[in-house]
Order: C-alpha cells, then structure tokens, then sequence
C-alpha cells in the first residue's frame, strides 16, 4: 500500500493515505513516503493547495504498535521514536511555514502522529466517521507530532489539557464544538469535495500574503503587541514590491 497523489484543477494536489499508510502511518516503512510525498507538494511552485485525507476507518492512526513492541525487545525503542520524530517534526515545521494551503480532510480516525498532522494543516474538514485521540497516556507515552502546541490554540489550554491527560477520544461533532475542526460536512461524500473547495479558496491569494499570513499567525504568541506590529510593518513592506500587490492594486481600482 501506498499514497495515492492526484493533481486537481487550480493548482490543488489530493493525496491519498491507503492501506498501512492510513492505519499504520508512522513506521521506518511508511513515515517517509508520506514525508516525502508532502514535502515534494510543498516545495512544488505549481501547486498552490495541498489536501489530506485517509481511506476506511483511517485518517492517519499513528504508530505501529508492532513496531513499538519490537523496538523494546531490541532494547531500542528511544531510536526508533528520534528516528520517526526526525522525519515528523521537520516536516511540521515546512507545513506551518509554507505558503502553499494544507487541508487535513479527516475522514477517520487520526490519532497519535496522525493527529499532529491533522492539527499541523491549515484547516480541517471532518466527515461524521472522523475520531481524533491523542492516545499516547495509554502506552505510557508523552505527547509528540506538535499536538501539545497546537491543540491548545485551537480549543484552549484546559480543554487540551484535558484531552491529553483523560486520555479522551473525540467524536467528529465534539472536535467541531470544541473548535479542532472547521466543516464538519453532513455525510461522507461530501467531505472531499468540501475539502477541495476550501483549498482552492484559500489558495488564490498571492504566495507572500499565504506564507507571511500564516508566520505572524504562528508566531503572535510569542510576541508583545508592540514586537508584532513591527513584524506586521516588515512583512507588508516586502510585499509592496511583489507582482501580486500590483496586480492586486490594478485588479481593485478597475472593479471600483
């Protein structure tokens, strides 16, 4: 099993997690094909919108637990998580800074890894069959793949830590309540087209205002007002010289 790539219309790349990819995705086999296949999307110039998304009962369900079990009677298993973790953190980072859009259409469940993938997007579209579970306090784990400081600028820092530390798994609706996930669609056969749509709309806007929108929004936190407009004055400085401002400007005064 393998990830399915498929070019859309408008610049749009849907690419498909199937078989161990979705159910096992975060093993030395199948993290770095899903790596790779990301990683080569971004770093793409023609494609201006990345979508997500599993197939079955998966999203993205993390770890493979055989793996793990495999890893301790080798005495190895610290290894073995540097080594997924220097393939999933990196790529974190790349999607959090690219200016190309990433929609996580969650149409099962992401768990562990897969759930800091899902959260790593830019947006997530759920179909009602979507879970999401951190599930790491149940093998005796902390957390990894961003969850810890992404989850919390999404619902909150009690709700996460809640999350976290009574082990909970949240449906679909309670994910969308809480504010993980932005559509929740009505049936799953809407979900892909929902989740194209999305990342077509958002990726219509030029490449500095995608990539310098998402970086003030990553890094506000960190931040005092007065620091961050500073950044703010910076960034739209540099875009004033770009061709999409000017074409911008000329496209506004012929509409008015």
């Amino acid at each position: 099993m393998t990830v399915h790539i498929e070019n859309l219309d408008d610049g749009i790349r849907l690419l498909t997690l199937t078989g161990s990819m979705a159910s096992q995705s975060f093993s030395r086999a199948s993290l770095p094909v899903i790596a790779d296949a990301i990683n080569e999307a971004i770093g793409d110039s023609n494609i201006k919108g990345l979508v997500i998304t599993g197939e079955g009962r998966f999203f993205s369900a993390g770890a493979d637990i055989n793996a793990f079990q495999a890893s301790i009677e080798a005495n190895e298993a610290p290894q073995l998580i540097r080594d997924l973790t220097n393939i999933l953190h990196p790529l974190i980072i790349k999607m959090r800074q690219s200016p190309t859009i990433t929609v996580a259409a969650v149409n099962g469940a992401a768990a562990g890894g897969g759930l800091g993938l899902a959260l790593a997007c830019d947006a997530r579209i759920a179909s009602p069959k979507a879970k999401f579970a951190a599930a790491y306090a149940s093998m005796g784990l902390s957390p990894d793949g961003g969850t810890t400081w992404l989850l919390p600028r999404l619902v909150g820092e009690q709700v996460a830590r809640k999350f976290f530390l009574q082990n909970e798994i949240w449906t679909a609706r309670e994910a969308h309540d809480l504010g993980a996930i932005d559509v929740l669609v009505s049936d799953e056969g809407a979900l892909l087209e929902t989740a194209i749509g999305l990342a077509k709309h958002w990726s219509q806007w030029g490449s500095h205002t995608k990539e310098a929108t998402k970086h003030l929004l990553h890094v506000h936190a960190d931040h005092d007002f007065e620091t961050h407009l500073k950044h703010e004055q910076t960034l739209i400085e540099a875009a004033g010289i770009t061709q999409e401002f000017k074409d911008g400007v000329q496209s506004f005064l012929k509409k008015k």
